[in-house]
């Protein structure tokens, strides 16, 4: 018998190779993650933007702009420190307690003191502490799903020549029997450690949406910078008031700033997040919101995430037929004995899933007679022979029960070839189904005197039962719905092909028959795998390092990759992923935190939800930068007007901008947010990868826009010049049309396949309230005398304010009918 380590070798040891966990990596303080965060360009535009409105005397706008930059300072933090717990994670799961034998004692360690050369005594429901090799063994069976993902035990051998079944793994899970181990990797040599290193060498990338609104955004700032310096210059030469001149090229530096832009973008991922939070889907990393909308493959790994992680018996050979699981309740007399004798072999109470299936299905049914019987004998399973036997009393007989491997129940039973014959072909048959499988067998003795071995006994064989890892039951219409969008489905497991193909079959994923195994992908070089990967929907038999090769052969294809998953092994995927998706309740820390999104509720169809969240979201923002671009053309153009023709009045004062972006904050980022999804949002192809956001089209378009509520508004500012209006009044008349034109914007915007009575009609409160409080400040600004004093505004009568209206509702209608050509010209097509 092994001793184990003596103290002093076990500090010999632990000096060597260190504690059994993974490195500690030194945390980011706040002030260095402020220092990441604000020199980005976003940030710095807006931490400039807000020391320039300080400088301007606009001490509110400043204050915002400045505090925002906080914010983001602190969801960047918090989020920094989220991402750290997944190596915590992985040392917590790595490092249980161990029954170590030290000095020849059985002692109880913590799980970082495991060191090489240790011998462990491994109990059922331990988790293994380190990576090593089985020294002995009695029926030892190991849960590795946590790191293969396979929901099959293995059961493991004492130490042999060339066989992996004699391997153990840190964080994998005794499930059944006993067995002592040697140490032989620790900390960040195990498979664990590995895992670990591999998340910490993926790099996040920066979304293209991100990319894009830096991009604009300097050079809106670029332009806006030129433009109000222009207009300083052309004051001056024209009217030659340098006071005025500088009123007026702050008024255009302000109507030029985009500052709304970091702040849209920021709002619209937080509440998004948000809302995802209330349809059970957690948003670790609120970029992932709007690529999530652009996703083109859906990668999901089958065991916990496609199926529920746990054995079911799916069908029973018996007398002659095959019963399907939803035939048991009608068929409930013809599997009475196979269940019978299947529950009477298996253990109680114990952590075997294909037992807890056995004694679910039995207990079903309410089986009688087992309080009558008694235990007499157990014959346990070993490498020579794959079948477990139990012997019970019940009166004066002694019955049998016996269920393994079905090769070996053929063997016990002495079945002729023929006859075997006829059982494999049901077998296959079983198996192309998904099928794990046992026999089941029973014998009668009259006499108290047992068989030495389980081979003396004169067994009958009575069937077989197939398991299944069954599928969740959300999923196939989930995967319906995601065709339906465009987003390709692909299966990654470790299990095998047959089994893949069954189950890519019930859920309804489109494989053709064709499936890809590690095997394969070991002889591929890269080239080859991206060219298959193109009509490849099913992986099988992959191995962790795999999932992640498949994962970035797909975004060489140009692929928005969605990737699910729930274990270890799918840690280094999920990160790599544009969108890593894990499971919340069954999936492990490690996972939850290599991930962009979690699944609160494990439900498969949540997914879908957050797609078409993030489909919404995107949607709306697009809508939101795109009235930004466009209500901004009217507040420069106005600004620019008096410096071009020097004998007209001056329209648009600081004040007056400040105003407009009272509406302008709440509309962009609160409204547009609050929108609902277009029609047919899921029916449509995901977004082009390459096309972008800002494209030309887009912001001409939405330009075009701009310059027509322009014109409106300068017609109308010229009909009061020809009216021979004050400066006063035409300043009045012109800028209530602008908030009038403005709101109609705002409502025509909203969306592009609904009207705007309909988009009225939705009840989108925050844009009502807006609205409300909009057109009450614009009537206390021009009713209310020390208001029309402080905007510069004289009152001109009521009447006068009919061609403001009749503008506006120009202006609305044209834009109606434009998305109405537009709509019906994209139904065509």
């Amino acid at each position: 018998m092994n001793s184990g380590l003596s103290n002093d070798q076990f500090k010999l040891q632990l000096n060597k190779f260190g504690y059994n966990e993974l490195p500690l990596t030194k945390s980011k303080n706040i002030l260095k993650v402020a220092f990441e965060v604000v020199k980005e360009p976003m940030f710095v535009l807006l931490i400039s933007c807000g020391i320039l409105y300080f400088i301007l005397g606009d001490y509110t706008e400043g204050i915002i702009l400045i505090s925002w930059v906080f914010v983001i300072i602190f969801i960047t933090f918090y989020q920094h420190q989220k991402t750290e717990k997944a190596l915590e994670s992985l040392r917590k799961l790595s490092s249980p307690r161990a029954l170590a034998i030290r000095d020849g004692v059985e002692k109880r360690i913590p799980g970082r003191e495991v060191v090489p050369e240790d011998v462990i005594i491994l109990n059922e429901g331990d988790r293994i502490p380190a990576d090593g090799v089985i020294l002995e063994t009695m029926n030892l069976a190991i849960d590795e799903s946590i790191l293969t993902g396979e929901s099959i035990p293995v059961n493991k051998e004492a130490q042999c020549e060339n066989s992996k079944n004699n391997e153990v793994y840190s964080g994998t899970l005794v499930i059944k029997g006993i067995g002592r181990m040697l140490v032989k990797q620790t900390g960040v040599n195990t498979k664990f450690g590995q895992i670990g290193k591999s998340l910490e060498n993926i790099q996040a990338e920066s979304t293209n949406l991100q990319k894009e609104t830096k991009r604009l955004i300097r050079t809106l700032l670029i332009l806006g910078i030129f433009l109000s310096t222009s207009v300083i210059i052309a004051f001056y030469l024209t009217r030659g008031d340098i006071i005025q001149s500088l009123v007026n090229g702050i008024a255009t530096a302000m109507a030029m700033l985009p500052e709304e832009f970091p702040v849209v973008l920021t709002v619209f991922l937080a509440i998004g997040a948000w809302r995802l939070s209330k349809n059970h889907v957690l948003t670790r990393k609120p970029s992932a919101i709007e690529t999530l909308g652009s996703a083109t493959v859906l990668c999901s790994d089958k065991t916990g995430t496609i199926t529920q992680n746990k054995m079911e018996i799916a069908s029973i050979y018996c007398e002659g037929q095959i019963i399907n699981k939803d035939e048991f309740v009608s068929k409930s007399q013809n599997i009475n004995k196979i269940l019978f004798n299947a529950y009477r072999a298996s253990q109680k109470d114990n952590f075997d899933p294909m037992d807890t299936a056995i004694s679910e299905l039995y207990k079903k049914f309410e089986q009688t007679g087992m309080s009558e019987s008694v235990l007499i004998k157990e014959y346990p399973l070993s490498k020579e022979l794959f079948a477990i036997t139990r012997v019970f009393k019940s009166g004066e007989t002694y019955l049998a029960s016996c269920k393994g491997a079905p090769e070996a129940i053929f063997d016990l039973c002495k079945i002729d070839d023929n006859e075997k014959t006829k059982y494999l072909e049901i077998l296959e048959q079983l198996a192309e189904q998904g099928n794990r499988l046992l026999g089941v067998a029973c014998a009668k003795l009259d006499s108290p005197i047992l068989p030495t071995t389980q081979n003396e006994f004169d067994f009958n064989f009575i069937g077989l039962l197939g398991f299944e890892d069954p599928i969740r039951p959300e999923v196939p219409a989930a995967i319906e719905e995601c065709y339906n969008a465009g987003i390709r489905t692909i299966m990654i497991t470790g299990d095998y092909s047959s089994t893949a193909l069954s189950i890519a079959k019930q859920v309804g994923i489109k494989s053709n028959g064709k499936v890809l195994t590690g095997n394969d992908l070991v002889q591929m070089d890269d080239a080859t795998l991206i060219e298959k990967i193109r009509t490849t929907n099913v992986f099988a038999r992959i191995i962790p390092n795999q999932k992640l090769r498949i994962i970035q052969a797909l975004k060489k294809n140009g692929e928005i990759v969605a990737m699910t998953g729930d274990g270890v092994n799918d840690a280094p995927a999920l990160k790599a992923a544009d969108i890593g998706i894990s499971m919340g309740l069954k999936g492990t820390d490690v996972a939850r935190e290599a991930s962009s999104l979690v699944l609160l509720d494990d439900n498969f169809a949540s997914i879908v939800g957050a797609i078409k969240s993030g489909r919404r979201i995107f949607d709306n923002l697009r809508k939101a930068m795109s009235y930004i671009i466009a209500i901004h053309i009217p507040i420069i153009g106005l600004t620019l007007v008096p410096a071009l023709f020097p004998s007209f009045p001056i329209l648009l004062m600081p004040l007056h901008i400040v105003f407009m972006e009272l509406i302008i904050d709440p509309i962009c980022s609160i409204a547009f947010e609050l929108e609902s999804e277009e029609i047919g949002i899921m029916n449509r192809p995901p977004r082009n990868p390459k096309e972008r956001f800002f494209g030309f089209r887009k912001i001409f378009a939405s330009a075009s826009m701009g310059v027509f509520l322009t014109t409106m508004v300068l017609v109308v500012y010229f009909l009061s010049i020809q009216e021979h209006h004050t400066d006063g009044e035409i300043r009045a008349i012109t800028f209530s049309t602008l908030i009038l034109g403005n709101i109609f914007l705002i409502i025509t915007t909203l969306s592009k396949t609904r009207n705007f009575i309909s988009i009225l009609k939705e009840k989108n409160v925050a844009l009502l309230v807006i609205i409300g409080l909009a057109l009450t400040a614009l009537s206390l600004v021009l009713l209310v005398p020390s208001f029309r004093k402080v905007f510069s505004f004289e009152f001109p009568g009521f009447q006068h304010f009919y061609i403001s209206i009749i503008a506006s509702f120009i202006m609305l209608f044209v834009l109606e009918l434009g998305k109405f050509i537009l709509k019906k010209k994209s139904i065509k097509n």
